[in-house]
């Protein structure tokens, strides 16, 4: 029994590791021990909070006081005042963005307020590394209750009515892929998970993996029941080392329980699960890509039909579904599909976790109910824009998603809304744009991205990426051509309608929708030569504003003599010269050097 009288959870998560929360707790643990509290106090490793912008995270339980950016420096003071004396650490609470007021609740922080905490419910919460603190928080109940009080049929129909749907990016009912799988003929089948999450900015399959395994081992056995399969594999790529070891510890832990292996809870089912890393191929998120990379072989797409659910692992059925999906599988079993369904939309049941990265105050991943604005979370939850800019735009769903306006902030997030105004859901990767973004290059950014992870495969996405990609070079380089809009959304369309794949298909989505919705800005590069945002470097220079007090420090900093003037007199750069370094804008204490 535990007789601590205060928990200290540090969060363990990659993001916190790499600010220094393994000092925090090693201070914090020498600390205790120096004062004879170590029996007093307990310490706990976590994983991801979600509010990546403000680690190291350490809460104190039981009053819930929410500590950011801690270092190991301010382990005396916090054990000090919190721990020995019950008195708050003004200094290290976490401020509001808009309204500067310091919040010590980890309830009443507004990052935390609108989210829905479902599938992230125990990230943060328990140890990772321990399969008694998920069983705990009532972990694999789920899988108990499907192996002793349900069939397998009655299992899938369960999915089938939460309205549960494919959080991979395609949306795909998940109780019918199941089922599809199901029936299929041939006793051998698999169950896979892809974890292959490649998208810039996308890291929340990750967070699932490090803070909480064992909750996508139980929904990888429960699919394993439905659909007849002895067998799963979680492909994850190699980049994640930590979320790796985290799950073969959790895999060994569940084994030893007998939650894997042979006649689990002597129902006669046997799971067994395996991990596979992958190399890095964006391409290996696509299902039949993501097959042969198992294999053994090249991570390449094959054309479909046949589908996996007929023809998949080694030819037998298999079942594919990413990390968030098999997350939302044992909360659906032990609280019914009634309940599942009425969190959301009419056609997007449940919630969807978001990483937000890009020009917004507060990163992080954020777990909100469907059909909840893109105005709730960048501004409610995310805090708005930093340093007073104007938002501009949000790119969801990643390099095959769409850039969306200050016009549509309203717009409900669920499947059928963002495909309709040219974006799609994806993985759940959100980048935010202030004013100072330009649209075309950003569109030239992700396909880069994609034309570079192209497998070469087809002819349109080897050749079709590569070709626009030079269009949208030659735009933002001021050689941009009067018929050069035209000849991208041609190309687009020809690519979406003839890539072999799906990554393929919607490599263009991040040009057709900066088309659709950010035009005026293709043409200014192409017709005025000017970049509205002053963001392209070769449409963009450098100029001294009357705000110069002629300090000369911008003179001393440019490193090809392009600055000219005397002390006390405006400063004047020559384009000629100016390489557009932008040393000149960081040393000028006035701001009297602009860019555009």
């Amino acid at each position: 029994m535990d007789h601590s009288r205060a928990h200290v959870l540090i969060c363990a998560g990659t993001g916190c590791v790499s600010s220094g929360s393994k000092k925090v707790e090693a201070a914090l643990s020498a600390e205790l021990a120096k004062r004879g509290l170590e029996k007093e106090i307990k310490v706990i490793e976590t994983g991801c909070h979600g509010f990546c912008e403000m680690g190291p995270v350490v809460i104190v339980y039981p009053e819930g006081v929410f500590y950011c950016r801690v270092q190991d420096t301010d382990v005396p003071e916090l054990v000090e005042s919190h721990l020995y004396k019950g008195r708050i650490v003004d200094r290290l609470l976490y401020k509001e963005p808009v309204s500067h007021e310091k919040i010590p609740n980890y309830n009443d922080i507004t990052f935390y307020k609108k989210q829905m905490r479902k599938v992230l419910a125990n990230c943060g919460h328990i140890n990772p590394e321990s399969i008694e603190d998920y069983i705990a928080v009532g972990g694999y109940e789920a899988l108990g209750k499907a192996l002793s009080e349900m069939t397998s049929e009655q299992v899938i129909s369960e999915l089938k009515k939460s309205g549960l749907r494919g959080r991979g990016g395609g949306g795909f009912p998940t109780g019918s892929k199941w089922e599809f799988t199901r029936n299929a003929p041939g006793e051998k089948k698999y169950v896979v998970c892809n974890a292959d999450e490649g998208d810039p900015g996308a890291f929340m399959d990750r967070s699932v993996l490090e803070g909480d395994p064992h909750r996508i081992i139980e929904g990888m056995a429960i699919c394993g029941y439905a659909i007849g399969a002895d067998e799963g594999y979680v492909y994850v790529r190699a980049e994640y080392p930590l979320a790796i070891k985290r799950l073969r510890i959790a895999i060994k832990q569940a084994e030893q329980m007998g939650l894997l292996g042979d006649d689990i809870f002597g129902s006669g089912f046997s799971f067994r699960l395996k991990i596979k890393e992958g190399a890095g191929a964006f391409v290996c998120g696509e299902e039949t890509a993501l097959l042969a990379s198992i294999e053994g072989k090249r991570g390449m797409p094959r054309p479909r039909p046949p589908f996996p659910a007929v023809s998949g692992l080694w030819g037998k059925p298999t079942n594919i579904n990413n990390v968030e999906t098999f997350g939302n599988v044992p909360q659906i079993i032990t609280e019914g599909a009634e309940w599942y369904a009425s969190i959301g939309t009419e056609r997007s049941k449940g919630t969807k976790v978001f990483a937000l990265t890009g020009r917004i105050n507060n990163t992080g991943l954020a777990e909100v109910p469907m059909g909840i604005s893109m105005r709730e979370i960048i501004f409610d939850i995310g805090g708005g824009i930093p340093e007073g800019k104007k938002f501009k735009a949000v790119q969801i769903g990643g390099p095959s998603g769409g850039c969306l306006p200050e016009d549509l902030l309203d717009l409900p997030v669920d499947y059928d809304s963002l495909i309709q105004a040219g974006a799609m859901m994806g993985s759940g990767g959100l980048v935010v744009m202030d004013e100072t973004t330009c649209m075309v290059d950003v569109a030239k950014f992700f396909l880069n991205f994609t034309q570079s992870e192209s497998c070469g495969k087809c002819t349109p996405c080897r050749e079709g990426t590569k070709r626009m990609l030079e269009v949208l070079t030659r735009i933002t380089d001021g050689e941009g051509r009067p018929d050069d809009i035209e000849l991208l959304e041609a190309m687009a369309k020809n690519i979406k309608t003839t890539a072999l794949c799906g990554l393929g298909q919607t490599a263009p989505n991040p040009v057709l929708s900066t088309l659709r919705y950010f035009r005026h800005e293709y043409e200014a590069h192409i017709h005025d030569k000017r970049c509205p945002a002053g963001a392209c470097t070769k449409l963009s220079g450098f100029s001294v504003t009357e705000l110069c007090k002629g300090c000369s420090l911008c003179k001393k900093a440019c490193p090809v003599q392009a600055i000219s003037g005397e002390i006390k007199g405006r400063h004047v750069i020559d384009p000629e010269k100016c390489i557009k370094c932008g040393a000149c804008v960081t040393k000028c204490p006035f701001k009297a050097i602009i860019k555009g």
